[in-house]
């Protein structure tokens, strides 16, 4: 599994840059709170991805580009490419992309990397998403992509941030949840499981508590209305590297095991941090 730099990592502009990526625009950029954005950008030409990868992108600063893996919210069919990311104080990508905005020039490598894919899973009926802060960006790409759909019987995205504000997307879960995308006439039901660690729940439909607390004390299978059981359940895990290491712990206990290459397995894991 892909872990993620903090943020970013310097190489120079040229010719190393050219050769692996190529200049797009910024087309537009949406802030959630002061620290969370969203943006997209043009796509390169043959430009084609799995939903659940991630793209290395390039900054330009006075000495040279930073560049930075950040998971595609977009679906592949879409037009442009999307991303959802953090502002981290000081951080040399983060500085440099809180000040973008249309029009601005950003580098994206013509490969796209990652294998936290659905397509990794050969069986099961219920498909779980386990994410913390940003690490929901994935999750997004793989739910507007009509395949998740048809694949599974049951979708249960799991979201767990600091503070309630962190809590993006929600509209448009919402309404992936009433009209799943692609008209399909079996497409499976999602379930969107919310929880906060630092502030009171604003609702009866927001849980208190961190993933694996939840998970141990059994509040999540009680919101879902499922099991996790290594006959049906395929777990996907993306975010803080101590929620992933712990809740690793956790399904093991349960008898899940990792995907592995060509090893039939019930979870998949990426750090995000």
């Amino acid at each position: 599994m892909s872990s993620f730099q903090q943020d970013g990592s310097k190489m120079n502009a040229t010719p190393q840059a050219t050769q692996k990526a190529t200049q797009q625009t910024v087309t537009s950029v949406h802030r959630w709170t002061d620290k969370l954005l969203t943006f997209t950008t043009t796509k390169p030409d043959g430009y084609s991805f799995t939903a659940g990868q991630y793209a290395r992108m390039g900054l330009p600063d006075e000495s040279g580009m930073i560049w930075r893996a950040y998971s595609m919210t977009s679906a592949p069919s879409d037009a442009e490419l999307e991303f959802y990311g953090i502002i981290v104080e000081g951080g040399l990508f983060t500085t440099q992309l809180d000040g973008i905005k249309p029009g601005d020039p950003i580098w994206i490598e013509r490969q796209p990397y990652g294998f936290m894919t659905v397509d990794r899973f050969t069986d099961g009926n219920d498909l779980w998403m386990l994410s913390t802060g940003t690490g929901i960006g994935p999750f997004i790409s793989i739910l507007r992509d009509p395949y998740v759909w048809g694949r599974f019987h049951n979708l249960v995205l799991v979201h767990c941030v600091r503070h309630a504000d962190e809590l993006a997307y929600r509209d448009e879960l919402t309404a992936l949840a009433q009209n799943p995308p692609g008209n399909l006439s079996n497409a499976g039901r999602l379930q969107v499981i919310r929880s906060v660690t630092r502030d009171e729940p604003a609702d009866s439909k927001t849980l208190s508590g961190r993933i694996t607390t939840l998970l141990q004390n059994g509040e999540l299978e009680q919101r879902a209305g499922l099991p996790l059981s290594v006959e049906g359940s395929r777990i996907m895990l993306c975010g803080n590297p101590e929620m992933i290491e712990e809740t690793r712990r956790l399904l093991h206990e349960r008898g899940m095991r990792p995907v592995r290459r060509a090893i039939p397995g019930q979870f998949v894991t990426e750090n995000y941090w």
